[in-house]
């Protein structure tokens, strides 16, 4: 039986890329792909993929929020987060979503196949060039709370943040969640109270800080 993959990667390219690598393997299948986090969420409840491959800095919904989703969708399917960094806050944040696997990009072309294999092998495969330091860091402090984003704020207030973030009105954003433009109003200030901000801008760069969305264009 093939192994039906669905890749989410805002970068064209990336996917492209990622593509022609996996049709080079018979028993692996590429049957979607998705430019953002949200729509990443929609297609594996469509598709009921087995494995997703998914880039951790993505618009409108980060990897690590929609990973937590797409497994509360599908719990069966096997998760591979693609990352630029090693940094062990995007490591922990994953794995504790629920991934399965962590790849560095560049690695991608010399260890995709291996990390599919694994993890549908019922495996963690974690990049060779992620550090022991940061394997062990996470092995440490997985029941830790760091007081990050992810410990702080609801799965709600999260989704909220990072469209206020990139720039979404609040209606916009109401529109995208399917709420009242006063609902949102209301979790902003929930926000600056939890967080002790005070601006706009101070929420952006708190974003920006624990990952929820990135300064690349």
């Amino acid at each position: 039986m093939a192994i039906t993959i669905l890749i989410a990667d805002d970068h064209k390219i990336v996917r492209e890329g990622l593509i022609a690598l996996l049709s080079q393997h018979p028993q692996m299948t590429v049957v979607g792909e998705a430019e953002n986090g949200r729509q990443a969420v929609q297609l594996a409840a469509t598709l009921r993929p087995r494995v997703v491959i998914i880039d951790i800095g993505m618009p409108e919904l980060n990897g690590i929020e929609a990973t937590r989703q797409i497994i509360a969708e599908v719990p069966d399917v096997k998760v591979i987060a693609l990352s630029m960094h090693s940094d062990k806050r995007f490591v922990k944040g994953m794995l504790k979503a629920g991934a399965a696997g962590y790849l560095l990009k560049y690695c991608a072309s010399e260890e995709l196949i291996s990390a599919i294999q694994r993890v549908m092998a019922n495996r963690i495969y974690l990049s060779q060039d992620i550090t022991g330091i940061v394997v062990e860091d996470y092995v440490q402090k997985l029941g830790e709370s760091d007081a990050s984003a992810f410990q702080t704020l609801t799965p709600r207030e999260r989704e909220v943040l990072q469209l206020l973030a990139e720039g979404r009105s609040t209606r916009q954003i109401a529109d995208s969640l399917h709420v009242s433009v006063k609902t949102i109003e209301v979790h902003r200030k929930q926000l600056m109270d939890k967080l002790g901000l005070t601006s706009l801008a101070d929420l952006v760069k708190y974003a920006i800080r624990e990952g929820l969305t990135s300064i690349e264009p």
